[in-house]
Protein backbone atom coordinates (compact mmCIF):
# COMPACT_ATOMS: atom_id res chain seq x y z
CA UNK A 1 0.00 0.00 0.00
CA UNK A 2 1.56 3.49 -1.11
CA UNK A 3 1.80 6.61 1.43
CA UNK A 4 -1.07 8.21 -0.17
CA UNK A 5 -3.38 5.56 -0.14
CA UNK A 6 -2.80 4.79 3.80
CA UNK A 7 -3.17 8.12 4.68
CA UNK A 8 -6.66 8.70 2.51
CA UNK A 9 -8.11 5.52 4.23
CA UNK A 10 -6.85 6.62 7.38
CA UNK A 11 -8.66 10.02 6.88
CA UNK A 12 -11.58 8.32 5.62
CA UNK A 13 -11.67 5.75 8.69
CA UNK A 14 -10.94 9.07 11.18
CA UNK A 15 -13.90 10.89 9.60
CA UNK A 16 -16.34 8.15 9.80
CA UNK A 17 -15.44 7.49 13.59
CA UNK A 18 -18.16 9.64 14.98
CA UNK A 19 -21.14 7.55 13.11
CA UNK A 20 -19.99 5.00 16.27
CA UNK A 21 -21.06 6.98 18.43
CA UNK A 22 -24.74 6.07 17.54
CA UNK A 23 -23.42 2.21 17.40
CA UNK A 24 -24.71 0.04 20.40
CA UNK A 25 -24.04 0.95 24.03
CA UNK A 26 -21.03 -1.45 25.31
CA UNK A 27 -21.77 -3.66 27.96
CA UNK A 28 -20.99 -2.33 31.47
CA UNK A 29 -21.08 -4.13 34.54
CA UNK A 30 -24.77 -4.21 37.04
CA UNK A 31 -23.67 -1.29 39.13
CA UNK A 32 -22.43 0.98 36.47
CA UNK A 33 -25.70 0.22 34.46
CA UNK A 34 -27.78 0.66 37.31
CA UNK A 35 -25.93 3.83 38.48
CA UNK A 36 -26.69 5.03 34.40
CA UNK A 37 -29.96 4.18 34.66
CA UNK A 38 -30.89 6.04 37.63
CA UNK A 39 -29.30 9.34 36.24
CA UNK A 40 -31.47 9.02 33.27
CA UNK A 41 -34.32 8.63 35.60
CA UNK A 42 -33.15 11.95 37.04
CA UNK A 43 -32.61 13.85 34.40
CA UNK A 44 -36.09 12.61 32.43
CA UNK A 45 -38.01 13.62 36.26
CA UNK A 46 -35.80 16.88 36.34
CA UNK A 47 -38.02 18.17 33.33
CA UNK A 48 -41.17 18.71 35.79
CA UNK A 49 -41.82 21.78 37.89
CA UNK A 50 -42.92 25.12 36.86
CA UNK A 51 -41.35 27.22 34.43
CA UNK A 52 -40.96 30.24 32.22
CA UNK A 53 -40.84 28.92 28.55
CA UNK A 54 -39.16 30.55 25.56
CA UNK A 55 -39.72 28.98 22.07
CA UNK A 56 -37.07 30.36 20.01
CA UNK A 57 -38.05 29.26 15.81
CA UNK A 58 -35.50 30.38 13.01
CA UNK A 59 -35.10 28.94 8.98
CA UNK A 60 -31.53 29.34 8.92
CA UNK A 61 -30.20 27.94 5.35
CA UNK A 62 -32.05 27.23 2.35
CA UNK A 63 -31.64 23.89 0.53
CA UNK A 64 -33.28 25.55 -2.50
CA UNK A 65 -32.62 28.41 -4.87
CA UNK A 66 -36.30 29.49 -5.10
CA UNK A 67 -36.80 29.15 -1.08
CA UNK A 68 -36.30 32.32 0.99
CA UNK A 69 -36.42 31.45 4.82
CA UNK A 70 -38.83 33.03 6.85
CA UNK A 71 -38.40 35.63 9.60
CA UNK A 72 -37.25 34.36 13.04
CA UNK A 73 -40.09 33.67 15.33
CA UNK A 74 -39.78 33.81 19.61
CA UNK A 75 -42.17 33.64 21.95
CA UNK A 76 -42.81 32.35 25.27
CA UNK A 77 -45.26 31.66 28.08
CA UNK A 78 -45.62 29.52 31.66
CA UNK A 79 -45.66 26.23 31.86
CA UNK A 80 -46.83 23.47 34.33
CA UNK A 81 -45.12 20.26 33.93
CA UNK A 82 -46.27 17.57 36.09
CA UNK A 83 -45.39 13.63 36.31
CA UNK A 84 -48.60 11.90 35.87
CA UNK A 85 -47.25 8.25 35.54
CA UNK A 86 -43.75 6.78 36.88
CA UNK A 87 -43.14 3.48 36.86
CA UNK A 88 -39.61 3.11 36.80
CA UNK A 89 -38.96 2.15 32.97
CA UNK A 90 -41.77 4.24 31.98
CA UNK A 91 -42.30 8.45 32.64
CA UNK A 92 -45.28 10.28 31.31
CA UNK A 93 -44.79 14.21 31.75
CA UNK A 94 -48.17 16.23 31.08
CA UNK A 95 -47.53 20.05 29.87
CA UNK A 96 -49.93 22.69 30.71
CA UNK A 97 -50.03 26.23 29.58
CA UNK A 98 -51.22 29.11 31.52
CA UNK A 99 -51.68 31.73 30.11
CA UNK A 100 -53.78 35.61 31.08
CA UNK A 101 -56.89 36.02 29.74
CA UNK A 102 -58.45 39.49 30.37
CA UNK A 103 -56.26 39.09 34.22
CA UNK A 104 -57.92 35.52 34.83
CA UNK A 105 -55.70 32.52 34.46
CA UNK A 106 -56.48 30.20 31.75
CA UNK A 107 -55.07 26.46 32.00
CA UNK A 108 -54.30 25.08 28.21
CA UNK A 109 -53.38 21.13 27.93
CA UNK A 110 -50.38 21.62 26.10
CA UNK A 111 -47.95 18.91 24.88
CA UNK A 112 -47.43 14.84 26.41
CA UNK A 113 -43.64 13.16 26.76
CA UNK A 114 -43.82 9.88 27.74
CA UNK A 115 -39.94 7.93 28.02
CA UNK A 116 -39.62 4.12 28.05
CA UNK A 117 -36.62 2.36 28.75
CA UNK A 118 -34.92 -0.42 26.41
CA UNK A 119 -37.97 0.33 24.10
CA UNK A 120 -39.05 -2.94 21.96
CA UNK A 121 -40.99 -0.38 19.51
CA UNK A 122 -41.58 3.57 18.72
CA UNK A 123 -44.61 4.99 17.45
CA UNK A 124 -43.45 6.66 14.58
CA UNK A 125 -45.05 9.94 11.59
CA UNK A 126 -45.17 7.67 8.56
CA UNK A 127 -47.17 10.04 5.65
CA UNK A 128 -49.87 12.74 6.59
CA UNK A 129 -52.28 11.55 9.03
CA UNK A 130 -50.67 8.35 9.57
CA UNK A 131 -48.38 6.78 12.46
CA UNK A 132 -47.41 3.56 12.70
CA UNK A 133 -45.47 1.07 15.39
CA UNK A 134 -41.64 0.57 14.33
CA UNK A 135 -39.22 -1.84 15.76
CA UNK A 136 -35.97 -0.41 17.06
CA UNK A 137 -33.38 -2.67 16.01
CA UNK A 138 -32.43 -4.90 18.71
CA UNK A 139 -28.90 -4.29 19.23
CA UNK A 140 -29.69 -0.45 19.46
CA UNK A 141 -32.04 -1.08 22.47
CA UNK A 142 -30.13 -1.82 25.48
CA UNK A 143 -29.32 1.77 28.03
CA UNK A 144 -31.46 3.60 25.51
CA UNK A 145 -34.55 5.47 26.08
CA UNK A 146 -37.74 6.52 23.61
CA UNK A 147 -39.14 9.49 23.81
CA UNK A 148 -42.78 10.08 22.06
CA UNK A 149 -44.02 12.95 22.06
CA UNK A 150 -48.49 13.84 22.08
CA UNK A 151 -50.75 16.64 20.90
CA UNK A 152 -52.54 18.69 22.76
CA UNK A 153 -55.53 16.06 22.38
CA UNK A 154 -53.19 13.10 23.18
CA UNK A 155 -52.85 12.02 19.76
CA UNK A 156 -49.29 11.05 18.72
CA UNK A 157 -47.03 13.65 17.14
CA UNK A 158 -43.47 11.86 16.86
CA UNK A 159 -41.24 10.07 18.63
CA UNK A 160 -37.52 8.92 18.73
CA UNK A 161 -35.12 6.91 20.62
CA UNK A 162 -31.72 7.59 22.03
CA UNK A 163 -28.74 7.21 25.00
CA UNK A 164 -28.42 9.94 27.35
CA UNK A 165 -24.54 10.79 27.70
CA UNK A 166 -21.87 13.23 29.14
CA UNK A 167 -20.29 15.34 26.61
CA UNK A 168 -18.12 18.27 27.57
CA UNK A 169 -19.28 18.11 30.83
CA UNK A 170 -23.17 18.42 29.54
CA UNK A 171 -25.47 15.85 30.14
CA UNK A 172 -27.71 15.16 27.20
CA UNK A 173 -30.66 12.98 25.61
CA UNK A 174 -30.06 12.67 21.44
CA UNK A 175 -32.92 11.06 19.49
CA UNK A 176 -32.06 9.56 16.05
CA UNK A 177 -33.44 10.73 12.96
CA UNK A 178 -37.31 11.39 13.66
CA UNK A 179 -40.27 12.37 10.81
CA UNK A 180 -42.94 14.87 12.48
CA UNK A 181 -46.10 16.53 11.02
CA UNK A 182 -46.34 20.60 10.25
CA UNK A 183 -46.63 22.46 13.78
CA UNK A 184 -49.09 24.83 14.12
CA UNK A 185 -47.32 28.02 13.94
CA UNK A 186 -46.33 26.55 9.89
CA UNK A 187 -49.60 24.43 9.18
CA UNK A 188 -51.76 27.45 9.69
CA UNK A 189 -49.31 29.14 6.71
CA UNK A 190 -49.96 26.13 4.30
CA UNK A 191 -45.98 26.56 3.31
CA UNK A 192 -44.65 24.71 0.51
CA UNK A 193 -43.27 21.79 3.18
CA UNK A 194 -45.37 19.13 5.00
CA UNK A 195 -43.12 17.46 7.21
CA UNK A 196 -40.39 18.07 9.37
CA UNK A 197 -37.16 15.37 9.23
CA UNK A 198 -35.49 15.95 12.74
CA UNK A 199 -33.14 15.32 15.49
CA UNK A 200 -34.35 16.37 19.47
CA UNK A 201 -31.91 17.60 22.21
CA UNK A 202 -32.66 17.35 26.02
CA UNK A 203 -30.56 18.88 28.24
CA UNK A 204 -30.58 19.53 31.95
CA UNK A 205 -29.57 23.16 32.86
CA UNK A 206 -28.60 24.61 36.14
CA UNK A 207 -31.89 26.73 35.99
CA UNK A 208 -34.28 24.37 34.10
CA UNK A 209 -33.71 22.54 30.75
CA UNK A 210 -33.83 23.06 27.04
CA UNK A 211 -35.72 21.13 24.29
CA UNK A 212 -33.14 22.00 20.82
CA UNK A 213 -34.52 20.47 17.78
CA UNK A 214 -32.73 20.05 14.70
CA UNK A 215 -35.19 20.49 11.64
CA UNK A 216 -35.14 19.68 7.77
CA UNK A 217 -37.97 20.92 6.53
CA UNK A 218 -39.32 18.61 3.54
CA UNK A 219 -42.01 19.13 0.67
CA UNK A 220 -43.18 16.99 -2.51
CA UNK A 221 -41.61 18.33 -5.63
CA UNK A 222 -42.21 16.59 -8.81
CA UNK A 223 -43.42 13.51 -6.72
CA UNK A 224 -40.35 13.11 -5.01
CA UNK A 225 -40.03 14.60 -1.08
CA UNK A 226 -37.10 17.27 -0.93
CA UNK A 227 -35.73 18.87 1.30
CA UNK A 228 -36.69 22.85 1.32
CA UNK A 229 -35.08 25.10 4.00
CA UNK A 230 -32.87 24.23 7.51
CA UNK A 231 -34.76 25.30 11.04
CA UNK A 232 -32.98 25.46 14.56
CA UNK A 233 -35.54 25.59 17.75
CA UNK A 234 -34.42 26.38 20.99
CA UNK A 235 -37.19 25.73 23.67
CA UNK A 236 -36.13 26.79 27.33
CA UNK A 237 -37.53 25.85 30.45
CA UNK A 238 -36.44 28.28 33.39
CA UNK A 239 -37.96 27.20 36.75
CA UNK A 240 -40.32 29.93 37.76
CA UNK A 241 -43.11 30.07 40.36
CA UNK A 242 -44.21 33.31 39.69
CA UNK A 243 -47.91 32.86 38.04
CA UNK A 244 -50.59 31.03 38.59
CA UNK A 245 -49.63 27.56 39.20
CA UNK A 246 -52.73 26.38 41.08
CA UNK A 247 -55.01 26.82 38.17
CA UNK A 248 -53.00 24.01 36.27
CA UNK A 249 -53.18 21.49 39.57
CA UNK A 250 -56.78 22.95 39.87
CA UNK A 251 -57.82 21.84 35.89
CA UNK A 252 -55.42 18.86 36.36
CA UNK A 253 -57.37 16.91 38.99
CA UNK A 254 -60.85 17.72 37.65
CA UNK A 255 -59.79 16.47 34.38
CA UNK A 256 -57.40 13.86 35.02
CA UNK A 257 -59.85 11.05 34.79
CA UNK A 258 -60.94 12.22 31.64
CA UNK A 259 -57.56 12.64 29.64
CA UNK A 260 -56.60 9.07 31.05
CA UNK A 261 -59.57 7.36 29.89
CA UNK A 262 -58.86 10.03 26.07
CA UNK A 263 -55.48 7.99 26.57
CA UNK A 264 -56.81 4.61 26.47
CA UNK A 265 -58.65 5.23 23.69
CA UNK A 266 -55.98 6.08 21.81
CA UNK A 267 -53.66 3.08 22.89
CA UNK A 268 -56.75 1.11 21.53
CA UNK A 269 -56.67 2.20 18.41
CA UNK A 270 -53.00 2.04 17.70
CA UNK A 271 -52.80 -1.42 19.49
CA UNK A 272 -55.79 -2.26 17.05
CA UNK A 273 -54.07 -1.63 13.94
CA UNK A 274 -50.47 -1.55 14.71
CA UNK A 275 -50.59 2.20 14.44
CA UNK A 276 -53.29 4.80 13.88
CA UNK A 277 -54.83 6.64 11.04
CA UNK A 278 -56.29 10.18 11.42
CA UNK A 279 -57.02 13.84 9.70
CA UNK A 280 -54.84 16.42 10.48
CA UNK A 281 -55.80 20.07 10.82
CA UNK A 282 -53.96 22.89 10.81
CA UNK A 283 -55.10 25.34 13.83
CA UNK A 284 -55.76 22.11 16.31
CA UNK A 285 -53.42 19.04 15.40
CA UNK A 286 -56.07 16.35 14.36
CA UNK A 287 -60.08 16.78 13.28
CA UNK A 288 -61.27 15.74 16.75
CA UNK A 289 -58.48 18.14 18.72
CA UNK A 290 -60.39 20.90 19.46
CA UNK A 291 -63.70 18.97 20.86
CA UNK A 292 -61.63 16.84 23.19
CA UNK A 293 -60.11 19.92 24.44
CA UNK A 294 -63.65 21.78 25.08
CA UNK A 295 -64.80 18.58 26.59
CA UNK A 296 -62.24 19.05 28.96
CA UNK A 297 -63.14 22.80 29.87
CA UNK A 298 -66.80 21.47 30.04
CA UNK A 299 -65.92 19.45 33.18
CA UNK A 300 -63.99 21.77 34.86
CA UNK A 301 -66.93 24.31 34.36
CA UNK A 302 -69.80 21.66 35.48
CA UNK A 303 -71.34 21.53 31.83
CA UNK A 304 -70.75 17.81 31.79
CA UNK A 305 -69.99 14.67 34.27
CA UNK A 306 -67.10 12.67 33.47
CA UNK A 307 -68.68 9.89 32.47
CA UNK A 308 -70.50 11.32 30.07
CA UNK A 309 -67.69 13.15 28.92
CA UNK A 310 -65.61 9.80 28.69
CA UNK A 311 -68.06 8.56 26.47
CA UNK A 312 -68.31 11.27 23.93
CA UNK A 313 -64.43 11.11 23.71
CA UNK A 314 -64.30 7.30 23.01
CA UNK A 315 -66.44 8.08 20.35
CA UNK A 316 -65.16 10.85 19.08
CA UNK A 317 -61.58 8.84 18.69
CA UNK A 318 -63.36 5.66 17.63
CA UNK A 319 -65.04 7.83 14.38
CA UNK A 320 -62.00 9.93 13.62
CA UNK A 321 -59.84 6.74 13.27
CA UNK A 322 -62.37 4.81 11.39
CA UNK A 323 -63.03 6.91 8.80
CA UNK A 324 -59.87 8.05 8.38
CA UNK A 325 -58.96 4.27 7.49
CA UNK A 326 -61.66 4.40 5.19
CA UNK A 327 -60.53 6.83 3.05
CA UNK A 328 -57.11 5.26 2.49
Amino acid sequence: MNFTRSITLALLVSAAAPALADGPVKPREAAAEAASFQRDRQDILAMAGNFKVRFDMRETTSWRPDYKPIDAKTSGGHEVVRVIEDSGKVIRLQHLLVVDADGEPMVIKHWRQDWVYEPESVLVYDAKGRWKLEEVPQRMRASRWSQTVYQVDDSPRYAGWGQWTDEGGIRRWRSNWTLRPLARRDAIRNPVYDRYLGINRHSPTPTGWIHWQDNIKEGMVDGKIVPFVQESVLNTYEKFDGFDVKAADDYWARTKGYWAAVRTAWDKAIADNRGVTVQEEAQTGTVISGRLLEIGNEIVDGKIKESAAIAEARAKISGATRSSLAQR
